[in-house]
């Protein structure tokens, strides 16, 4: 098995989309930095760890490059997509509903237009 983190498996990269990389690649790199640091000033447990963040970064940058290349499929924020369509779904409901609301109030207001004009 690889060593690595394991939500950052090769798999799990490939269903990022850009943005999520580099958010991933942002907080491996802040880590990376921190564990230095730490191995410096003598207080690092485990150096192991930064090897296995030095390979995650290593895996973002591959997945990064091949899709430059054109090796790996560019993912659209497809988890985005189904949530931002629940909420437009929801929103078209809520605006059918105000609508409904709407006609219902006018339904009932123009009743008692029409009997004040008699």
């Amino acid at each position: 098995m690889a060593v690595g983190s394991k939500e950052l498996a090769t798999d799990q990269l490939e269903t990022f989309d850009k943005d999520r990389l580099a958010e991933e690649l942002r907080k491996a790199k802040e880590e990376l930095f921190n564990l230095r640091f730490q191995s410096a000033t003598g207080q690092l447990e485990s150096h192991g760890r930064l090897k296995v963040v030095k390979r995650d970064i290593a895996r973002i940058y591959t997945v990064l490059r091949e899709r430059e290349l054109g090796i790996r499929p560019d993912v659209e924020a497809a988890a985005v997509a189904p949530a931002e369509e629940k909420k437009a779904k929801k929103a078209k409901k809520s605006d059918k509903a105000a609508e409904a609301e709407t006609a219902e109030t006018a339904e009932t207001a123009a009743p008692a237009s029409e009997d004040e004009a008699k």
